[in-house]
């Protein structure tokens, strides 16, 4: 994955509050179930509905602590200092990051227009061990989510270290697209209102199809992401290589609820429990979107055929 070197970055799209001190641990209610949950979030999710004994209704989008802290401050200044084009992007992760975050935006942006709708761009939040959302307090080990309560996507970038190795995922900055334009896929339920539907738990549930859909959203993303073209006017992705597409798929297949529930959860398969779908799942609906280019092959709650 590469991206164009003349490209223009837009900084204005993330938000860094790494060093800003906006955590401190689990509190308020997480945004799990509607679109909330993140990847390392949904081991999280199974340690504390199976070992803590807390049930998965008790933990739902709520209020909470919301915004910065006292006296702490969004910093945005060497982003934006050292982030300025695509020749950046490819020599520095952060910019990477923001480069990848552009590209998903200008595509829901576009793509929503052509639907009479509006896309409202969302930030990108960095932050280390803790952050304060609409959706309560999070810590790193949330992995990354979509709050819909304040429409952000929180991200601790150490994360993607976390995929590799503590899932054994292949990684790759492609991985990172995937799991930035999944959260992006949730942003667009939240917007269009499909975010409602995500409730219960179990292999056809309401949070099984969001969480597939958003998968979906995703692989739509990496179909059109060498052709859509940032607000000056050239794509910012020029390169997207077979291997690219094969690693987020071998993510997807490390953060489906049966390979977490076998691998991490105890070693037994309760689907009555699944979230996010199974990993053969996750691959099916990443797929169908990236071969398709349509988000409309994404109704995942119009079939009753998940795969």
């Amino acid at each position: 994955m590469r991206f164009d070197d003349d490209a223009g970055l837009d900084t204005s799209e993330v938000q860094d509050l790494r060093g800003s001190g906006g955590g401190g641990g689990i509190g308020g209610r997480m945004a799990l179930g509607g679109g909330g949950l993140g990847v390392v979030g949904l081991v999280i999710y199974f340690l504390i509905s199976q070992l803590g004994g807390i049930s998965p209704s008790s933990v739902g989008v709520g209020s909470g602590l919301t915004g910065l802290g006292s006296g702490e401050q969004v910093d945005n200044s060497q982003l934006s200092s050292e982030c300025k084009t695509g020749a950046d992007a490819n020599k520095k992760h952060d910019c990477a990051i923001v480069a990848i975050i552009n590209s998903v935006q200008d595509y829901w942006t576009l793509q929503m227009s052509r639907s009479g709708q509006t896309y409202r761009k969302a930030p990108t939040k960095f932050f280390t061990s803790g952050v304060r959302t609409g959706c309560g307090s999070a810590t790193s080990d949330t992995g990354p989510f979509y709050c819909p309560a304040d429409s952000d996507v929180y991200i601790d970038l150490t994360f993607f270290d976390e995929l590799k190795t503590r899932f054994g995922a292949e990684g790759g900055l492609f991985t990172e697209a995937y799991v930035l334009a999944h959260e992006y896929g949730h942003h667009v339920q939240n917007l269009i209102g499909t975010s409602k539907k995500g409730t219960g738990t179990g292999p056809t549930s309401g949070s099984v199809r969001l969480e597939l859909q958003a998968d979906c959203y995703a692989g739509v993303w990496g179909n059109h992401a060498t052709t859509t073209p940032t607000e000056t006017g050239r794509p910012l992705i020029s390169d997207i290589t077979q291997d690219d597409i094969n690693s987020a798929l071998d993510a997807a297949s490390r953060i489906g609820d049966d390979y977490i529930q076998t691998k991490l959860g105890g070693g037994q398969v309760d689907r009555s429990k699944f979230t996010h779908g199974s990993s053969a799942q996750r691959k099916k609906w990443f797929t169908t979107g990236f071969q398709t280019g349509d988000p409309a092959a994404c109704d995942t709650f119009g079939t009753s055929n998940l795969g």
